[in-house]
């Protein structure tokens, strides 16, 4: 039966909700019962429109509550997809048990609040710093504080210029005045097969076109990239050379440099995203070092201290800083500067380093735990990142074993999360250890993952 006739105008017979709020709730039934599996491509928007008598903005409404229920995800130029209901409550057998988290990757709680206390006591016992932070700033941030950042972003190999960074809220704000500032509506972004979901999203709200490239176990392949700047028309590439998520790789010395060469003869503008290396105890020198006048390198502290935090810095050419600045003055007018100066504290006092010594410690710990009861099976992982990459052996698929670990009490990301374009999202989970309470929940949760592996999926297979 065609998808579009899995619908009938008799959904709205009785009138009782709006029509796009009807076609939600009988495409996510449908979903939920295994009619729609995971990776079904829903039918295009002006074709069901056509077929049921509505608009082609009631389809669009109805699949944007479906996306945002977690049930389907649009890929740019490519329709919209079904996904693994996996941000849905899991439904453990004790009504009053939390499921175990192993789905979002958020930083452990360390010391980070002890810290905060501290920073605000200084910050407040100094008249300067006070008029300071409820003044105006310049749209790049104060001098000072770029300063600091500048001098935290030479754990990536960076020169230490305070004249090349600009203060944000965080990396994803970040990326937001980077892609504002570069690309117009219907412009090709190259970037990872699989990449980061925030991305995406901008990518979405910006109607920009996202071409995946393949990629191995150490990341993005040059010759993919190659081949994709010689035949598409785009000027911008987006990666993650250091413990990319979801999947770990992280780019030896001499692939970053093969990379960086596509992008020099191919004249290419490189958004580098070095979030997740803030927690390496030895990152390697960023893709940008490599390419200062063709790159924008985003890093924050989300992931080595409490994301609440929202300060970030982007490095770029000093050129390309004022058209930031205009990007920044027009979305927000400046940073808030309260957080940056406790950022900058953070950094000046070494507290920032503790903080990251201490995640580090807490993510060694939880990977001494997980890694041998992951042991005879195939898995990524790497020193220093709390992220496991779990392709799943034949014949589970992934919205499967994610709807079979929901019932479980196991919440974890399925690979179409991070999918991008055409390419198909391979069968494969990643696996969180940072957002779990506890040591102890992180092996009760991986035993639960163990224990559904080893059972049969025929409770879960697609009609």
């Amino acid at each position: 039966m065609p998808l579009e006739n899995l619908i009938s105008k008799a959904v709205f017979q009785d009138g009782s909700q709006p029509r796009y709020q009807a076609i939600a709730e009988e495409l996510a039934q449908h979903i939920v019962n295994g009619q729609l599996p995971t990776g079904e491509r829903l039918p295009p928007q002006r074709k069901l429109a056509q077929r049921l008598g509505v608009t082609a903005g009631t389809v669009s409404h109805a699949y944007s509550i479906l996306e945002q229920r977690g049930l389907a995800t649009a890929r740019i130029g490519d329709g919209t997809y079904v996904r693994a209901p996996e941000q849905a409550p899991a439904l453990p057998e004790d009504p009053g048990q939390s499921p175990i988290d192993l789905a979002h990757n958020v930083a452990i709680a360390t010391d980070d609040g002890r810290a905060l206390s501290e920073a605000l006591q200084r910050v407040a016992a100094d008249p300067q710093v006070i008029r300071q932070v409820l003044s105006y700033q310049p749209e790049t941030g104060h001098a000072h504080h770029r300063q600091a950042g500048a001098r935290w972003l030479q754990r990536f190999g960076t020169c230490g210029d305070a004249n090349r960074v600009m203060v944000t809220h965080g990396a994803q704000h970040g990326l937001s005045c980077v892609l504002r500032t570069l690309a117009r509506p219907g412009d090709a972004l190259l970037t990872e097969s699989l990449s980061y979901p925030g991305l995406q999203a901008l990518a979405r709200l910006m109607r920009l076109q996202l071409v995946g490239i393949e990629m191995d176990e150490q990341g993005m392949l040059p010759d993919a990239l190659e081949r994709a700047a010689r035949t598409i028309d785009a000027k911008l590439v987006f990666c993650s050379p250091d413990l990319h998520n979801p999947t770990n790789a992280t780019m030896p010395l001499q692939r970053r440099e093969a990379i960086a060469n596509v992008v020099r003869q191919r004249n290419l503008l490189l958004i580098e995203d070095a979030v997740h290396a803030a927690a390496q105890a030895a990152p390697l020198p960023t893709l940008s070092t490599l390419l200062p006048e063709q790159s924008f390198l985003l890093a924050s502290f989300s992931k080595v201290a409490g994301p609440g935090l929202r300060v970030g810095y982007v490095e770029a050419a000093p050129q390309w800083l004022s058209k930031l600045a205009a990007s920044m003055r027009a979305d927000c007018w400046m940073v808030a500067p309260l957080l940056p100066e406790i950022a900058t504290d953070w950094i000046e006092s070494g507290v920032a380093e503790q903080l990251i010594a201490s995640q580090r410690a807490s993510i060694t710990e939880r990977l001494t735990v997980a890694l041998p009861l992951l042991e005879g099976l195939e898995h990524r992982s790497a020193p220093d990142s709390p992220l496991i990459w779990l392709p799943l052996p034949e014949p589970w698929r992934a919205g499967q074993f994610s709807a079979a670990l929901r019932q479980a009490g196991v919440l974890v990301r399925t690979a179409d999360h991070f999918a991008v374009g055409r390419s198909p999202a391979p069968h494969a989970v990643r696996i969180s250890l940072n957002a779990a309470k506890s040591v102890a929940e992180v092996a009760s949760g991986l035993q639960v993952v163990l224990n559904v592996l080893q059972g049969a999926p025929t409770a879960y297979m697609d009609p």
